[in-house]
C-alpha cells in the first residue's frame, strides 16, 4: 500500500487535509469516498479553530475504521483504536514537534491575521502538504505493521 502520493495529490487538487487523509484511506475499510469527504470536511484547519492538524484527525478515524471491531460501543472495544491514536500522536509529534495547526504553522490560522499570514507564506501549499504527506507515511506503517501475517 503505498497511497501517499494519492493523499498528497488530493490535498493539493482542493481537498482539505482530513478528507485527503480519510478519503485516500477510508475506502479500503469500507467506508465510500464521497462519505469520507463529507465526514472529514470539518476537520481541516484543526477544526477551523487552529486545534489538531487535520491530517493528524483524518488518521484517528483511519485507524478508527481499522482498530475497531465491529462493536466499538464499548470502552474495552474501543481499546486497541485508543492506543494506535496515541501512538499515531507520538509519531507526528516525533518528526513534528507539535499535533496543532497553531504550532505546525507559526501562526493561528481561527483569526483573519493569522488566516492572512499563513496565505502570504503559502503555508498552505508548503507546511501543510508536508503534513499530510507526514501523516500518510505515518499511517501506512502503521497500517502495514498491524497487517495480520499472511
Amino acid at each position: 500500500m503505498d497511497k501517499v502520493p494519492e493523499a498528497v495529490q488530493k490535498f493539493r487538487d482542493g481537498c482539505a487535509c482530513s478528507q485527503a487523509i480519510l478519503a485516500t484511506y477510508g475506502p479500503s475499510f469500507g467506508l465510500p469516498q464521497e462519505l469520507a469527504m463529507q465526514v472529514a470536511a470539518g476537520f481541516a484547519g484543526g477544526m477551523r479553530m487552529a486545534e489538531t492538524c487535520g491530517a493528524v484527525t483524518g488518521a484517528f478515524m483511519v485507524l478508527g475504521l481499522r482498530h475497531c471491531p465491529g462493536d466499538c460501543s464499548t470502552a474495552a472495544g474501543r481499546k486497541e483504536a485508543y492506543g494506535r491514536v496515541i501512538e499515531f500522536a507520538n509519531r507526528f509529534r516525533s518528526r513534528n514537534g507539535a499535533l496543532t495547526c497553531r504550532d505546525l504553522l507559526g501562526c493561528d490560522v481561527s483569526t483573519p491575521e493569522g488566516l492572512k499570514q499563513a496565505q502570504e507564506q503559502n503555508l498552505f501549499k508548503t507546511t501543510c502538504v508536508d503534513m499530510v504527506r507526514d501523516a500518510a507515511e505515518i499511517l501506512e506503517a502503521m497500517l502495514a505493521e498491524s497487517q495480520p501475517p499472511a
